[in-house]
Parts: C-alpha cells; structure tokens; sequence
C-alpha cells in the first residue's frame, strides 16, 4: 500500500484550475476541500505512525475521506 497523501490536485490533475475556481467563488465547496484535507492529513499520519490509531478508526476515516472525495467530484463533474 503506498502511503502517499491523496491531494486533490493528484486526485483530478484535469480539474486543478476549477478547484481552484470554485475554492474562491463557493463558499460551501471551499470548506468541502479544507474538510477533506484536514481528513487526508489524519489518514496520512495514521499510515505513516506519525499518530497511530486503531485500524477501526482508520478505516472510519478512510471512509469519511472516499464521501468527501465524491461530494468533491459530484460538484466538479456539474461545474
């Protein structure tokens, strides 16, 4: 398993200028993505044992990561 952080722009490389677009103009969508980073950056340190946790709550987290991410793609996909 590579424990690389799943970074948006990584994530949609063809969706970088409307994500950033949207940041500025969507209030709702910007705090989306700030919601999936602070998410992403709780799954990466669990991965990497910077802050271990159970494997239950990094699956819960990992879960509330995928949700985000398709919320995320649902607006980006309309826009």
């Amino acid at each position: 398993m590579s424990h690389t952080p799943h970074e948006l722009a990584a994530e949609f490389p063809d969706k970088v200028a409307v994500i950033s677009a949207l940041k500025a103009s969507d209030r709702r969508f910007a705090r989306l993505t700030e919601r999936y980073h602070e998410v992403n950056r709780a799954v990466h340190r669990a991965e990497v044992n910077a802050e271990p946790i159970s494997q239950e709550a990094e699956t819960i987290l990992r879960k509330k990561r995928a949700a985000l991410k398709d919320e995320i793609w649902s607006i980006l996909s309309a826009a």
